[in-house]
């Protein structure tokens, strides 16, 4: 019987995220469920929850899938509608695993899950191989450079565990992946179900040389671009008025690239303003620097004219200031992109008006882009973006926080479009 999750050693690798992605019913959700099953990171009561669900809608015997499908609308129509987070440990590493949508109509999720992993599995039929949609998950991992695609080859007991089907399968995703941003691709045979190569070695496919699906994301490294320096967009002025801090002055937000310490100088973008950092506080009292992603309070040894949205910028190569940028935009809206609409561009803390014109558009089935005016649910396409604001933007390839944009409808308020920054203009 399954018991509570595996405690992970304190000198394991570094947490992985991960994201799955794949055509419908090509696994996605019952190769999740096997993997947490098998690596005894399913509780009692989820396992007894899962068996009761099963016996409801009719299944033989357990359902793994119904580990992630956690939405009353998917376990009914036995689909994965929503991103669902699910969290382990081993004892080697811990992992946060993202299983994504498969539909079209929910490709927008998989761009969700996949903007922070560190490694995309992606599912393959064995018997169909490389399919459209394949070719767009692909695409969409690759494009917001996720450095690490392991191809999953499910369903090796429909084929008769052909080796043949599965290097089909591996050729044709290396194929797609040529032509995009350079990521390095593993593949592995499984069988979700039974869980052949899921957590242990398969005796029914002697032929791969490889190791199981758990034992490869135990020890991919995790890769990050060098940081071109320390940003710290400004979320929030502290000025209290109360006694004894009068004189304060503070800036809160995150560190969402390198690191701030006392004494380093700085710079305050867009204005262009220099100082110097006087102390890095918190809510538990001050520290000497503020590493990646924590949050704090930076205080500076100049008064400078600072507001929400503004950037300070520490040693290294600084950012570009600017009104226009070249994208490539995942368009999440059923509403088509309209040129020359405005719309509010929102990127770190920064909230401003801009417009769009479309480059070109990539012909998923191809892989080839052409000229284009407007961009459909789930297209992705270069963009110029204009704004009428300047804004403190790095390329994506070297700072993924400060090269990524979202654009959003100015008059509903909802999310039209995420994008990557690829240049300025």
């Amino acid at each position: 019987m399954a018991s509570g999750p595996v405690a992970a050693n304190p000198q394991t690798e570094a947490l992985l995220r991960v994201v799955t992605a794949g055509s419908v019913d090509d696994g996605k959700s019952t190769l999740v469920g096997r993997l947490l099953y098998d690596s005894r990171a399913v509780m009692v009561d989820q396992l007894n929850a899962m068996e009761e669900a099963s016996e409801r809608l009719g299944y033989d015997g357990a359902e793994l899938a119904l580990l992630t499908d956690g939405l009353r609308a998917e376990r009914e129509q036995g689909i994965t509608i929503d991103v669902a987070y699910r969290y382990f440990a081993t004892t080697r590493r811990s992992f946060v695993l993202a299983d994504t949508p498969g539909h079209v109509q929910y490709t927008r999720n998989m761009v969700t899950g996949a903007s922070t992993a560190d490694v995309a599995v992606v599912l393959v039929d064995a018997r169909t191989g490389v399919i459209e949609q394949t070719r767009r998950h692909l695409a969409v991992a690759a494009l917001l450079r996720v450095g690490r695609i392991v191809l999953a080859v499910n369903k090796m007991d429909l084929v008769d565990f052909s080796e043949e089907k599965f290097d089909e399968a591996v050729e044709a995703a290396s194929e797609v992946l040529c032509s995009l941003p350079a990521t390095h691709l593993t593949a592995v045979p499984v069988v979700a179900t039974a869980g052949d190569n899921i957590v242990t070695r398969s005796e029914r496919m002697p032929w791969y040389g490889g190791v199981p699906l758990l034992e490869l994301l135990e020890s991919v490294p995790v890769e990050h671009p060098a940081s071109p320096g320390a940003r710290f967009p400004v979320q929030l002025v502290i000025r209290p008025r109360t006694d004894g801090y009068r004189d304060f002055r503070g800036y809160a937000g995150r560190v969402v690239s390198g690191s701030l310490k006392v004494g380093d100088p700085v710079s305050v973008l867009p204005s262009g303003r220099t100082t110097t950092v006087s102390a890095v506080e918190t809510a538990d009292g001050p520290l000497g620097a503020a590493e990646l992603d924590h949050s704090v309070v930076v205080r500076l040894a100049d008064d400078v004219d600072i507001a929400r949205g503004d950037v300070i910028v520490g040693p290294g190569t600084p950012p570009a200031v600017t009104t226009s940028a070249v994208a490539t935009l995942c368009w999440l809206s059923e509403e088509p992109l309209q040129a020359g609409r405005t719309y509010r561009v929102r990127h770190c803390t920064r909230d401003v008006r801009g417009t769009v014109t479309v480059r070109d558009r990539l012909d998923v089935s191809t892989l080839q882009s052409a000229p284009a005016e407007s961009l459909e649910l789930n297209d992705l396409g270069r963009v110029s973006v204009v704004t009428t604001e300047p804004l403190v933007i790095d390329r994506y390839a070297d700072s993924p926080r400060t090269g990524s944009l979202v654009l959003v409808d100015e008059l509903t308020g909802a999310t039209m479009a995420a994008g990557m920054v690829e240049d300025t203009a």
